[in-house]
């Protein structure tokens, strides 16, 4: 077995973006080699990156295709256009039973610090600020009792004994994946404002109306928030503090793929958008805009909902195919405003609201550089709504919306830094792929079964985490244990 380095594109330093990002990134890979590889990695996101890296570690000889010219995928950091801040532009936080994510974090030796949590966060509900303590994952309120503690109940009743990562096989699985969401909710949360915090407990992850899920997926989903010994909850997901916003990443999340991808080196090649997958001769040739690379196997770490981009040959069994079509991306832009000093703390702010405002739904607080940040997810409708909008109009529309939340000191911003994933080519949104009614229970199956010598990665593929970066990290290691199987 062949083990020597590809002469592929050496990695470059990453490039910083005003507004929608652009990347002075590496240079293309060397031409087409003859060499077959033991894999090609279709994807340099974190899943790809973890597929690599575990394969070279077991002396597999592996090359990565990258189509952008930066790793990380939905990791991504940016910097503001005026004072050069960094600022994450994706995902950005870990929390406990995030094993895989934390233990890369040790690797490369970075640091993290823990998402601040003080004082009171805001609901926000049609115009009205609700103050909550900010320990507190749903709001506490007389109007809220119907909602709470049934959406607790209700989501335990179901999570008990979950099948995580084959929702299909859930005992009621046929009827939760008939109902959207929204149904599943509604059977409880019969106010307007009782409604808005189930929608925003879901809504706050996946960034799509609760009309837009499969409510077997969203269940899942909250089953994941976990690891093989430690259950997932839907307080889990939804805290800072013992949650999945527990700490951030100084610097920034996207030091970790940078360090995964110089350390592959020549292995990655950038600006390698992969045009089709040829398995007709039992092993993988895949062609990509870099050249033409031979494996025997491939791994596609990529969400299940972009995986159309690339020409199957032969095509797709028709169950992956369905469920390809049956995934699609959520709408979101993160917006990032650099302020002076944190003056919501003055005010006995934490920096987080939840809620139905607009056009930001949800915002903490960050750091960066010494700096400190207002930061906010634009979701779903208000997303599709500003998609093209002028960057000037987003940020004016944002920062308005910080000032409903904290004030006017929230009008004066040093400086801002906006990524729209939706317009984002080889992302078509995020922050993970959702799955719409009867896909689970139809096609779901064929979300990890390898199709000859291909083998799936990606968040969405993920047992435990699925659309975290564990979640991510996880599937690159598991689709490299079975090619390693394979072998």
């Amino acid at each position: 077995m062949s083990r020597r380095r590809f002469l592929g594109s050496t990695l470059a330093a990453t490039g910083v973006a005003a507004g929608l990002s652009t990347v002075a990134g590496p240079r293309a890979g060397a031409s087409p080699t003859a060499r077959t590889y033991d894999a090609v990695v279709v994807g340099g996101g974190l899943s790809g990156l973890a597929a690599a890296t575990t394969l070279r570690r077991s002396g597999a000889s592996v090359v990565v295709l990258e189509a952008r010219s930066r790793p990380g995928g939905r990791v991504h950091n940016i910097s503001t256009p005026g004072l050069g801040a960094t600022v994450d532009a994706g995902a950005e936080f870990i929390g406990p039973t995030q094993n895989h994510i934390a233990a890369l974090t040790r690797e490369h030796g970075i640091d993290t610090i823990r998402t601040y949590n003080r004082g009171d966060s805001l609901f926000w509900h049609s115009g009205t600020a609700l103050r909550m303590p900010a320990d507190v994952p749903l709001p506490l309120h007389p109007a809220l009792a119907e909602a709470g503690p049934a959406l607790l109940r209700a989501t335990a009743d179901s999570l008990a004994g979950f099948p995580v990562g084959q929702p299909w096989k859930h005992p009621d699985a046929q009827y939760l994946d008939s109902i959207t969401w929204a149904q599943y909710v509604n059977r409880f949360a019969r106010s307007d404002m009782a409604r808005n915090m189930t929608s925003i407990a879901m809504s706050a992850a996946l960034s799509v109306r609760p009309d837009e899920v499969s409510a077997l997926y969203y269940l899942n989903y909250i089953a994941s928030s976990g690891d093989e010994n430690n259950p997932g909850t839907l307080v889990r997901l939804l805290s800072t503090d013992g949650g999945a916003q527990e700490r951030m990443l100084v610097g920034g999340a996207a030091r970790i793929p940078i360090m995964m991808a110089a350390a592959l080196d020549e292995r990655i090649v950038y600006n390698a958008a992969v045009r089709s997958i040829d398995t007709t001769a039992g092993h993988a040739v895949v062609h990509s805009d870099a050249g033409t690379f031979t494996g025997h196997k491939v791994v596609v770490a990529m969400s299940p909902a972009i995986c159309d981009q690339i020409d199957f040959r032969p095509g797709l069994p028709a169950a992956r195919r369905e469920l390809q079509r049956g995934y699609r991306m959520g709408s979101v832009a993160k917006f990032s405003a650099v302020y002076k000093r944190p003056f919501w703390r003055e005010k006995g702010m934490s920096g987080q609201v939840f809620g139905n405002g607009r056009p930001i739904d949800v915002t903490f607080e960050s750091h960066t550089e010494g700096h400190h940040i207002l930061m906010g997810f634009i979701s779903a409708d208000a997303m599709r709504r500003l998609d093209h909008a002028p960057m000037s109009q987003l940020a004016r529309e944002c920062v308005a919306n910080f000032a409903d939340y904290f004030g006017p000191d929230a009008r004066d911003p040093l400086d801002y830094g906006v990524f729209k994933w939706d317009l984002e080519p080889w992302s078509r949104g995020g922050p993970v792929a959702v799955s719409s009614p009867r896909t689970l229970t139809r096609y779901g199956a064929a979300l990890r079964a390898s199709v000859g010598p291909i083998h799936w990665a990606g968040t969405e593929t993920s047992d435990y985490w699925t659309g975290y970066m564990d979640g991510a990290v996880r599937s690159g290691k598991r689709a490299a244990g079975e090619v390693l199987a394979a072998l």
